[in-house]
């Protein structure tokens, strides 16, 4: 009987300590998360595409707001060196995490909504707002490697009128 007691606080000793491990990992992911999204936005306003891209894996896909797809961090990086000397010169961009999803402790999936002012006019096939605010809805998945994490997919597209977020 005294084995079985024993045994039964183990495995609720055990699982409690998991819990509290896990938590406390997924928190400081979730800070790490955060703070590259900050350095994204830093990066954007001052219109340097290095700084941008620094957090995107050597492999990875990006797909921009018009549909194209890029591959690896120096095609990632060149777009936005492109994007920041003509359409986007001079832009701000505010990123508001809109959920942070750990589909395990490697990774990671980000919704972040975004706003972007002070462009001058977009190529055709862009929404912009009437109030000359481009919205835009980005997921990027994380994966971590070691202590740091990196953006293996980068999907942007823009908010078309009357876009909704269905629960």
């Amino acid at each position: 009987m005294r084995k079985a007691q024993l045994a039964a606080w183990l495995k609720v000793f055990l699982t409690v300590a998991a819990v509290m491990f896990t938590s406390a990992a997924t928190s400081a992911d979730e800070a790490a998360i955060r703070k590259i999204i900050e350095e994204e936005e830093a990066a954007w306003n001052s219109g340097d595409a290095t700084a941008y891209s620094r957090h995107f894996a050597l492999d990875g896909t990006f797909t921009n707001i018009y549909g194209m797809v890029f591959e690896r961090r120096a095609a990632f990086e060149k777009r936005h060196w492109e994007t920041f000397a003509t359409f986007f010169k001079g832009s701000t961009r505010v990123e508001r995490v809109r959920r942070i999803r750990f589909v395990t402790s490697e990774v990671a999936i980000v919704d972040v909504d975004t706003e972007v002012r002070g462009f001058s006019k977009m190529p055709p096939g862009v929404t912009v707002g009437s109030d000359g605010v481009l919205r835009t809805r980005l997921l990027q998945v994380f994966v971590k490697r070691g202590d740091e994490w990196w953006i293996e997919a980068y999907h942007n597209v823009d908010v078309k009128a009357r876009s909704e977020v269905l629960n």
